[in-house]
């Protein structure tokens, strides 16, 4: 009986000795083989089952990657051009099959034949996948966008939107949901039966989304009973809903939707019917190994479920940036790593699963092949219903049943031809997934294991590496060289850190996820278990979490890389080149270890040596203004790696990179001038890995979200929050500032009118604290900016934050406008906006004008009249969209500023 091949075989295919029978041909070597190979072991008693490596066996390489490229191309293509393409292909395979006999030429034939009736089915398969998007009424009704009565039924896991900044706003979050349309009604109330994918988009507010359950007595039994959420996120798939939505056609052509449907001012969904039997099955599961993980850490709580079943809502967009810096975004999506091990844990390892030692639970049970590929079978079915049919889901599930194929009926099976057999299967039955990054990367990185590894493992071992860790070594840096150039186009960077970082996490994935699938098979029966071994899986995860962070904290993480296809093309040219030089160098070991330490100092990048090299930070900055985009960051230097933050711009990831730059790791105060999101979004990002003493803000509460957004993230740190007020002073070293704006508000005058009669019902809600709207000039929360006036080396720097003119007019006739005048730099209102007022420039008369901007913004900042009013007043204009980050350098005479 032969064995299943593991990754590091190759092709296990041998072909028969000369005047051998063949038809005796047990696919072993011949005697005088094995013995050379068992004399060569170096062992007294032989190589135990002596691996024998061939050919690798290729043929259905090229019948899947046809299918595969077919249904890219047809899956929207004109109907009639593809049928037409597929019936001529059909045709040619008929002609060539019919054709001579000849061995030789019958088998090129044969293989050409094959090639042509796999891209005829590719073609009408994705034919009839893209009449799906031209089906009934919908999509006339979304290019006219109607309003429409649809009963819909979901087909994936609802998801909730990451908060984004538009303008000075965040966009409030949604709830997407992935449906099939099965009923609609047109205006005339006539209801048309179809089947057309819809994406819905609904509407939900931040405190919606984390709202309590589902209202009504059955909502738990529906819904799955995922408490703390939104109705709408606790839908499962199969779950039918009536829905009144407004639809359009969809941003972005090319994809498998019809038509998107936006549902407002709806709280809950109107159920029609609930979800299956077996998605029930699943949704309880899912919802027991997220209660048994509800004690743990932060990080175990949110990973846990990521890496069992792919359940990624409790992942914080700080720790998805992390995974994604590091190139560990591939454990939180559930993949074929996943169902290895389940299927390890019932066959034991791949290379003895057809052997008389084969381990597992199967032989423990005294379970037969048969009966075993019939329980991994089942096995397969569950894993891709508990874990959503995602398309790494897919393929692990399909390259898995063909490989349990081979183990029932004892016939040899490379996992090449296994995965190319997937591959097939699967553009076969959704072509849609030929179009997936998602499938793509799956397929890459099943393939570089497949391939490359076993070869690199073996160079490896030549030279001395232990066998672990040369596996190990080989795989994490295989499945980098291929897949890099994709995650290149998705991210626009290059991680430097991502073959570290997953060597490292490797070792806590398998634990992590056995045991995390142990504790979703207990939770339903003994939750009390369940919390223990999730308890125990809690500490591969939090190690895996720590390598993220931790690899994602070096400034040298990653490299901006054009996210295009002619960047993969080049970043596909650089790797080859890495790799061909790299096997020259592993010939001089001195070599080797000055690359490695090269690229260490470009990883963590110390201090001194990025300054000598880059010249950024320049020595003796007070000033940096950070290039965040369109939104304001400053940081006034206050000390060796301490520095005081004046907001916090709109993104985390670009405040948190600009620190880092600068080596600041402490941070005695955030001032943020006022609660616009392009001003205090990326607040997560100040606060990442710092000490942060306090955060002060306006006294204006609005908007009231971003409000209190600041007040939930100081909470979540214990960072204490104050209210700055006009006359205030305070001094961090020899950094020195005075809070000018927004002035208290007066106190109200006496009045000989009595008070009135008591409240009826309710005392009304308070106003905002400080209510700085009472004082003139205060008209919205840009007029409530906190403005500061700084002291430091010898120079003035007045910050405006994004004063409007009726508050610039007050300032200029407040009692502090005598310390303004002639200041060394102006950080420049709003932006640089149109909206100046003429006579605080005047007064001002800066020698520097900063503007912070964000290139091609669609407010036209800097407005050509207010650069050229800061020209005549003789001042020097610097600008991010255009220089970059900006640096205030010396002082007097000396007065510079220095980009990056």
């Amino acid at each position: 009986m032969t064995r299943l091949p593991d990754a590091s075989d190759g092709a296990a295919s041998v072909a028969p000795a000369a005047g051998q029978d063949p038809a005796a041909f047990d696919g072993r070597p011949p005697p005088a083989a094995r013995a050379a190979v068992h004399a060569a072991s170096g062992h007294r008693l032989g190589a135990a089952r002596p691996r024998q490596e061939g050919p690798a066996d290729l043929r259905l390489v090229p019948p899947a990657l046809a299918a595969w490229g077919t249904a890219a191309l047809a899956v929207d293509a004109s109907p009639g051009w593809a049928m037409g393409a597929a019936a001529v292909c059909l045709a040619a395979a008929c002609v060539l099959l019919t054709a001579g006999r000849r061995a030789a030429r019958g088998l090129a034939r044969a293989s050409a034949a094959t090639v042509l009736l796999c891209i005829a089915a590719s073609a009408a398969s994705a034919t009839l996948h893209g009449a799906d998007l031209r089906r009934g009424p919908l999509p006339e009704l979304a290019r006219r966008y109607t309003t429409v009565t649809a009963e819909v039924e979901v087909t994936a896991d609802p998801r909730l939107t990451r908060p984004r900044v538009r303008g000075n706003r965040a966009a409030p979050p949604a709830v997407l949901i992935e449906a099939d349309v099965r009923r609609v009604e047109d205006a005339g109330g006539t209801a048309v039966a179809t089947r057309t994918p819809v994406l819905l988009i609904v509407d939900v507010g931040a405190q919606a989304a984390e709202r309590g359950p589902a209202a009504g007595p059955d909502a738990s039994r529906i819904t799955g009973g995922a408490p703390g959420t939104s109705p709408w996120l606790r839908l499962l798939p199969t779950t039918r809903l009536r829905v009144v939505a407004r639809s359009a056609p969809p941003a972005v052509g090319g994809d498998r939707i019809a038509a998107v449907l936006r549902v407002r001012g709806r709280e809950a969904p109107e159920v029609v019917a609930g979800p299956s039997a077996p998605q029930r099955l699943a949704g309880r599961l899912r919802a027991g190994l997220r209660e048994a993980t509800d004690g743990l850490s932060a990080d175990a709580r949110a990973l846990l479920p990521g890496l069992v079943v792919g359940d990624t809502s409790r992942i914080t967009p700080e720790l998805d940036e992390a995974f994604k810096e590091t190139d560990l975004a591939h454990t939180l999506a559930v993949s074929g790593a996943n169902f290895t091990i389940l299927l390890a844990l019932l066959l034991g390892p791949p290379g003895l699963a057809q052997h008389s030692e084969r381990r597992g639970l199967a032989p423990r049970l005294g379970l037969s092949l048969r009966t075993t590929a019939l329980l991994g079978g089942a096995l397969a079915l569950g894993f891709v219903v508990v874990c959503r049919p995602d398309p790494s889901v897919l393929r692990a599930a399909a390259c898995g049943a063909v490989a349990l194929l081979a183990l029932a009926t004892g016939r040899r099976r490379s996992l090449i031809p296994a995965l190319a057999t997937a591959v097939l299967l699967l553009v076969l039955y959704d072509p849609w997934l030929a179009r997936s990054y998602g499938f793509l990367l799956s397929v890459l990185a099943t393939g570089a294991l497949l391939t490359l590894a076993p070869r690199w493992s073996t160079a490896l071992r030549r030279r001395r590496v232990p066998p672990r860790l040369a596996e190990a070594l080989a795989a994490a840096a295989a499945a980098q060289a291929l897949c890099a150039p994709v995650v290149a186009v998705l991210s626009a960077r290059v991680s430097l850190v991502a073959v570290p970082c997953n060597l490292l996490a490797e070792f806590a994935v398998a634990p992590a996820t056995m045991l995390g699938f142990a504790a979703l098979a207990t939770a339903p029966v003994a939750m009390p278990v369940a919390k223990g071994v999730a308890w125990c899986a809690s500490w591969p995860a939090e190690w895996i979490a720590g390598i993220a962070r931790t690899g994602a904290a070096l400034p040298g993480a990653g490299v901006d890389w054009p996210g295009s296809w002619t960047g993969a093309v080049l970043l596909a040219l650089l790797t080859v080149g890495v790799l061909l030089l790299g096997r020259r160098l592993l010939r001089h070991p001195g070599w080797c270890g000055v690359c490695a330490v090269l690229l260490a100092l470009a990883v963590v990048q110390p201090p001194p040596l990025t300054r000598v090299v880059t010249g950024w930070p320049p020595p003796g900055w007070r000033l940096v203004m950070c290039d965040v985009g369109q939104g304001d960051a400053m940081v006034l230097a206050a000390g060796p790696g301490t520095g005081v933050v004046v907001d916090a711009g709109p993104d985390p990831a670009l405040v948190d990179r600009c620190l880092r730059a600068l080596g600041v790791t402490r941070i005695p105060l955030v001032v943020l001038t006022h609660f616009h999101a392009d001003h205090v979004a990326g607040l997560p990002g100040v606060l990442r890995g710092r000490s942060v003493g306090a955060i002060e803000t306006t006294g204006l509460q609005e908007p009231a979200d971003q409000a209190e957004f600041v007040r939930r993230q100081a909470a979540a740190r214990h960072i204490p929050v104050r209210h700055a007020v006009a006359g205030e002073q305070r001094r961090s070293g020899a950094l020195s500032w005075q809070v000018v704006w927004p002035p208290p508000a007066p106190p109200p005058e006496p009045s000989s009118v009595p008070p009135p009669a008591p409240w009826p019902g309710p005392p009304p809600a308070p106003g905002p604290s400080g209510v700085p709207a009472a004082v003139p000039g205060v008209e919205g929360p840009n007029d409530a900016s906190v403005t500061l006036l700084v002291r430091t080396a010898g120079l003035r720097l007045l910050l405006l934050g994004d004063l409007e003119p009726p508050a610039q007019r007050e300032l200029a006739g407040s009692p502090a406008a005598a310390a303004l005048e002639r200041v060394d730099v102006l950080k420049v209102a709003h932006h640089g906006s149109a909206h100046q007022d003429p006579g605080l420039l005047r007064r001002v008369a800066p020698r520097l004008a900063l503007i912070s901007c964000g290139d091609d913004n669609p407010y036209g900042h800097p407005a050509p009249g207010t650069v050229a009013a800061l020209h005549a007043h003789g001042a020097a204009v610097l600008r991010t969209d255009r220089d970059g980050a900006l640096a205030v350098v010396g002082a007097g005479d000396a007065l510079r500023v220095a980009g990056d």
